[in-house]
């Protein structure tokens, strides 16, 4: 039994935050050890407190993690897909622990010079990308709250920054404040409207 292979090291990366209006997209990479037992799944599937939980958990027990990110004004530049790209880049190129392949969760690696897998719903599937949506998860909804406390009246806390029906109608009825994507449809359209006026 000696004799077999050694498992490689994974480091698991995925994004949160491609779809909302306002702030970062947000990655991470999780290098986590062989006999890790969190009770790890996809972010979107688990409660914000449980989350939370888990996060802190991950960050204690991981051999390694790095969370990063990329800026709206990088987003309208690059646009949303690259942007996440470099994101998932930095926080690849962040880790400090030597890792044999990276594994991405998506259809779509970014170009970086590990061995790269991309895995549709890899973040229900692989725990190190559950790790690391986790992480990244709560790292972009931390933002939200860091924003919520500033401007209450855009109700962060309750749309994260997606295009919901109650968000769309805070930015038309109060206009824009920094961080908005402006390369994002919803956000042109309150653009154009002031230019107008």
């Amino acid at each position: 039994m000696d004799d077999l292979p050694p498992q490689p090291v994974i480091a698991g990366v995925d994004e949160v935050g491609r779809g909302p209006l306002i702030g970062n997209v947000v990655t991470a990479a999780v290098i986590l050890p062989a006999d890790c037992d969190l009770p790890l799944n996809d972010s979107k599937k688990l409660s914000e407190r449980k989350r939370e939980i888990l996060a802190e958990q991950i960050k204690q027990q991981a051999v390694d993690y790095y969370i990063a990110w990329a800026t709206p004004e990088e987003i309208d530049e690059l646009n949303i897909l690259q942007a996440t790209f470099l994101a998932m880049k930095r926080a690849i190129e962040g880790l400090k622990t030597p890792f044999d392949l990276v594994q991405v969760d998506g259809n779509k690696c970014p170009k970086i010079r590990h061995r790269c897998e991309a895995i549709v719903k890899g973040d229900g599937l692989i725990a190190q990308i559950s790790a690391a949506s986790i992480l990244a998860k709560v790292a972009r909804d931390q933002e939200m709250k860091e924003l919520d406390a500033l401007y209450p009246q855009y109700a962060f806390s309750q749309h994260k920054g997606y295009p919901t029906k109650l968000h769309l109608q805070k930015i038309h009825e109060l206009g824009l404040i920094d961080g908005y994507r402006k390369s994002f449809r919803p956000v042109q359209q309150v653009l154009q409207r002031a230019q107008k006026n």
